[in-house]
């Protein structure tokens, strides 16, 4: 890992570090309208508050394309409490757009004018390709990976796909159909059947199958879903058959045979699924299988930035090319005052032991663990701005509650893990169980963390030493620490701190050797 890269200082967050911005992101969906409300400081966005409601624009939407007036009456009212909300925002930091629904409606300038009238701020209807374009960037500015991607997003009235590099989309289509107007078409009044569910799901690859050859020569390293339904397909796979809510093409197979089970929506009793979605769900269901078949897509994540998170993220032109980790923890070492000479030392350390640790159970992710433990070298004193008793307490409960783009769910979780056992007792059993890393993994990372802090307690005083040689042994349980000859000797504060960590490990079934 080139750690030159990993700590590069972004120039231009730099110089705006300490302006502080409050910002406002709206999504008027074809199902439910969202709002963010954030703050830039320090060179990150600092989500405060969201707000969502189910409209269901879409359901509105007649033959001809008109939208009636109960639909507008629901938009308009969900708007008028965003803007009680939104009461002393300059224009300039409020983003509101419009999709698939208010595309499609020829009435839209009347849906407009009745909005104006309760909410004070310009909406701008986008097309089905800037809506696409704009996900993408709320999925890139979200998720760690870099590199190329395909991206997929069922909406209630409209499906995006896109495939991109790092940051830039290279081919955004939006095309029309959604979990609500297609829950309207072939479910009426919620009832299912395999023709109905059969006849969705054809119309979906109809729509397509153009798209199938152009996509797949293009290629991809990962695909992401994002948005309401495939959310909720995810919480179902989580719920029902992994933990880490993988979705694939047999897990779908497995839920759509278990969907065609009842006659109604109402009868849909499935763990993870809320029964608010389950409306859309058996619909949307149609369509990510189509989707899944049409692009031989292998195994798709859900991510939590969409359409809103790029529509907030394009608010702030100094977002648009960074790496998404280091701007989230650039952004808490500024927030949080951390000593970041400290959090470099600890760094250097957990760097040198974890490249002679070669004893990963799941080797696939080894990388990715180590990534995770530098981080957590970095922000392992987030939480000393509290105090420094219980640091690794406070240290945890930061780093949990907060939103860090760039840090999927498991990652989060394994970080939170490693800071908040980085001192003082702890045992094997106690830490978060995990559907991805091992319990051996984590406990080796845990105990490479703790090994970092430990040989750098003296702090500026650390005597630094690049002279430490690490071997584990077959059971994994006897560590061995080797040192340049006279090492320990003086440096009696470290010599102490091993020998306090030895004695802890012995309690738990665990050995450290040091010479």
């Amino acid at each position: 890992m080139n750690n030159e890269i990993l700590m590069e200082k972004m120039t231009v967050l730099t110089s705006h570090r300490h302006d502080v911005r409050e910002i406002a992101a709206i999504d008027l969906g074809s199902n439910s309208f969202h709002m963010i409300v954030a703050r830039i400081v320090n060179g990150s966005i600092q989500i405060l508050s969201r707000l969502k409601q189910k409209v269901q624009l879409a359901e509105g939407l007649d033959e001809n394309n008109v939208l009636n007036q109960a639909a507008i009456d629901r938009g308009v009212n969900c708007l008028a409490l965003f803007a009680e909300r939104l009461q002393g925002f300059d224009p300039e930091n409020v983003n509101v757009v419009g999709t698939y629904t208010l595309r499609r409606a020829v009435n839209n300038e009347e849906f407009l004018r009745q909005a104006k009238a309760v909410f004070p701020y310009p909406i701008n209807i986008i097309t089905g390709k800037t809506e696409a374009k704009t996900i993408y960037a709320g999925v890139s500015h979200t998720q760690p990976e870099m590199g190329r991607k395909l991206v997929v997003d069922i909406g209630g009235g409209s499906t995006e796909m896109i495939v991109g590099e790092n940051f830039t989309p290279l081919l955004a289509e939006s095309r029309h159909m959604g979990c609500v107007s297609f829950a309207k078409r072939f479910f009426p009044n919620g009832v299912i059947s395999a023709e109905s569910f059969n006849q969705a799901r054809q119309t979906a690859l109809t729509k397509i199958e153009d798209l199938a050859f152009e996509y797949r020569n293009l290629g991809w390293d990962v695909a992401f879903g994002s948005s309401g339904t495939i959310k909720t397909v995810y919480q179902v796979i989580m719920a029902n058959i992994d933990p880490n809510g993988i979705i694939t093409k047999e897990r779908i197979d497995q839920l759509i045979e278990q969907t065609l089970q009842v006659p109604h929506f109402e009868d849909l009793k499935l763990p993870g699924l809320i029964e608010e979605r389950a409306d859309v769900f058996v619909p949307g269901l149609a369509i990510l299988s189509a989707v899944f078949e049409t692009f031989s897509i292998k195994q798709m994540r859900y991510s939590d930035g969409a359409l809103r998170e790029g529509v907030m993220y394009s608010l702030e032109k100094n977002f648009q090319v960074t790496n998404i980790r280091q701007r989230t923890a650039f952004g808490l070492t500024e927030q949080f005052n951390i000593d970041q000479a400290q959090a470099e030392r600890v760094y250097q350390t957990a760097y040198l032991l974890s490249t002679q640790y070669q004893a990963w159970q799941k080797n696939d992710l080894s990388e990715e663990m180590r990534e995770i433990l530098l981080w957590a070298a970095r922000l392992h004193e987030v939480g000393i701005v509290i105090n420094h008793k219980g640091v690794q307490k406070h240290s945890a409960y930061i780093l949990q509650n907060m939103e860090l783009p760039g840090f999927d769910k498991e990652q989060q979780r394994l970080l939170v893990t490693l800071v908040r056992y980085q001192i003082n007792l702890f045992k094997p059993s106690e830490l978060s169980k995990s559907g991805r890393y091992t319990d051996k993994d984590i406990l080796a990372v845990v105990r490479l963390l703790r090994l970092a802090i430990m040989l750098n307690k003296p702090r500026q005083a650390t005597d630094k030493t690049e002279q430490i040689y690490l071997e584990i042994d077959r059971t994994l349980n006897q560590w061995k620490l080797k040192f340049a000859e006279g090492y320990l000797k003086h440096t009696p504060l470290i010599h102490n701190e091993l020998k306090a960590e030895k004695r802890l490990l012995n309690d738990i079934g665990l050995e450290l050797i040091f010479q």
